[in-house]
């Protein structure tokens, strides 16, 4: 079957989908002006080296520039499935049409589409590049080698929608996708500052050497062999040619095995542990197959689940997770350089701010708890344990890595001591403050409606618990300052033995006050 009734099915659908809605044809007319202006801007990024005679920023440019190119490939058909109605090989399943003639049509309507002419305009300015550094030899290698990324990334974008097409379509994936995009949003300033961190102190040496393997790696290698021509080494342009095309064989191989999957939206290892577990009692769903089937086990193994299930509570652990990963590299390679071992513990102070309204995201199913007795200390203990669960494996990296910019391994140890010392009298702050001060979460699904009024007001607790983690925290602090190196071994014992003192303290009054506040805190979480 020819490819041609998918690209004029392609075109129809997008003219159909703008006749007669302003609405879309504004946003398509946006669409294509961006595309155009990111592929402007990426033609001048990538020929600047040529027009500038630069042969050693073109090896670092190109295939740096070129990796970013086919990752992005990789990840934004992953946030924005759907968009490109004719991309959904669920729409086919009832035509009697090959698996051929499907890849065939697919991925021929994809490279009509804006994100691939905008890729290969951009592209085409490594080929200006290699032509005034190398010569036609070097332009002509160049330009098979942009033909053959746009190819590799349209097969990696068809090969992974197909791949995790029935997953795509789930709620849960979509919730997921927002997750992903707030992570996405707030890294755009932490990584700023590093990247000028970086360009700052860079050893060009070391960072030619990453490109050169990059440009061997199917990601670099398609924008870097008219670079090889130019700098007399033609041999290596079959064998980055052998890599591609070894690429683009395993990936159109995936996509061949995985369109008839994304084509009827079932998945046969899904299917196969839906049948296990409708074999499987209630409680054997709930607990981990290594939990203690206890009260408390399974009220932890409750809570471990929402915090990974529920939008809001996953929403909650964006500030951690950035602050974990991005505030050790900032401080230490950014303008504030060699501080990041002091201001890690900042980290420690955000763990728990997620706890600030706990209550508050189960809104009225809170009900159940109050209506079957559950001790408040037993209550406060497993929440906090669910949490920790999560918030420990961040802190244990936050300290490594830490002590590890910092250039001080041995103290590693005693880092982490200090940022459990500030997780637990953040706890003992924000845990009976999260008692007293529940409030009800607006009525949405959305992951980040978190608050329906007095926005200010619900903050206090949040930043209360961080001061108060850290304030009190300062014995520890200044205990490692007074030991001197013998912090070194002793702050890891000083710092969790204090944290887990002050977390139960506050455990404590918070259990007390939930036992007394009960129909008190299932009203305030209660949606009205």
């Amino acid at each position: 079957m020819s490819v041609w009734p998918f690209v004029r099915l392609k075109l129809r659908l997008t003219a159909n989908g703008l006749r007669g809605r302003p609405g879309r044809v504004a946003l398509f007319v946006t669409g294509a002006f961006a595309a155009t202006a990111l592929a402007i801007l990426g033609y001048a990024g990538f020929a600047l080296p040529g027009l500038l005679d630069a042969p050693h920023a073109a090896e670092i440019l190109l295939p740096f520039g070129g990796a970013l190119l086919v990752l992005g490939w990789l990840f934004l058909p992953l946030l924005f499935f759907g968009v490109d109605e004719t991309l959904d090989p669920a729409r086919f399943a009832l035509l009697p049409l090959s698996r051929r003639s499907l890849i065939a049509g697919l991925g021929t309507s994809a490279l009509i589409g804006l994100p691939a002419l905008a890729t290969l305009t951009a592209t085409a300015g490594t080929v200006d590049t290699a032509a005034r550094l190398g010569g036609p030899l070097a332009a002509l290698a160049q330009a098979v080698g942009v033909v053959g990324g746009l190819l590799l990334c349209v097969l990696l974008s068809r090969a992974v929608t197909s791949a995790f097409a029935t997953a795509l379509r789930s709620r849960r994936a979509r919730d997921l996708a927002t997750i992903m995009l707030a992570v996405v949003a707030a890294s755009v300033g932490p990584l700023q500052l590093l990247l000028l961190g970086l360009l700052d102190r860079a050893n060009w040496a070391d960072i030619a050497g990453i490109a050169e393997v990059t440009g061997w790696t199917p990601l670099g290698a398609p924008y870097s062999m008219g670079l090889d021509v130019a700098a007399g080494r033609g041999w290596a342009v079959p064998l980055k040619l052998l890599i591609v095309s070894a690429a683009a064989g395993g990936l159109l191989l995936w996509w061949h095995r995985t369109l008839e999957q994304a084509m009827t939206g079932l998945s046969s290892p899904g299917s196969r542990r839906m049948t296990a577990r409708s074999t499987s009692t209630p409680v054997d769903q709930l607990m981990f197959r290594w939990w203690p089937r206890t009260r408390f086990g399974a009220l932890v193994a409750r809570e471990t689940r929402y915090w990974w299930r529920e939008n809001r509570r996953r929403a909650g652990m964006v500030a951690l997770l950035m602050a974990g990963l991005f505030l050790p590299l900032t401080t230490t390679f950014g303008p504030g350089a060699g501080v990041a071992g002091p201001l890690a513990f900042v980290v420690g102070a955000i763990a728990p701010v997620a706890l600030a309204n706990q209550f508050g995201y189960d809104g009225s199913a809170y009900a159940t708890n109050v209506a079957i007795g559950i001790p408040g200390r037993l209550e406060i203990h497993s929440r906090a344990a669910s949490h920790a669960l999560i918030t420990f494996p961040v802190l244990v990296a936050v300290a490594t890595v830490a002590g590890l910019l910092a250039g001080r391994p041995q103290g590693i140890p005693a880092q982490l001591g200090t940022l459990l010392a500030v997780y637990g009298t953040g706890l003992a702050v924000l845990l009976p403050i999260s008692v007293r001060g529940a409030y009800a979460l607006p009525e949405s699904t959305g992951p980040f409606a978190v608050s329906s009024g007095g926005g200010l007001a619900k903050g206090l607790p949040s930043v209360a618990g961080m001061l108060g983690g850290m304030l009190g925290a300062l014995p520890v602090v200044l205990a490692g300052s007074l030991l001197g190196p013998a912090w070194t071994w002793a702050g890891l014992p000083i710092g969790l033995g204090y944290g887990v003192a002050a977390y139960l303290i506050g455990a404590g009054l918070a259990g007390d006050l939930l036992d007394r506040r009960m129909p008190e805190v299932l009203a305030a979480v209660t949606p009205r």
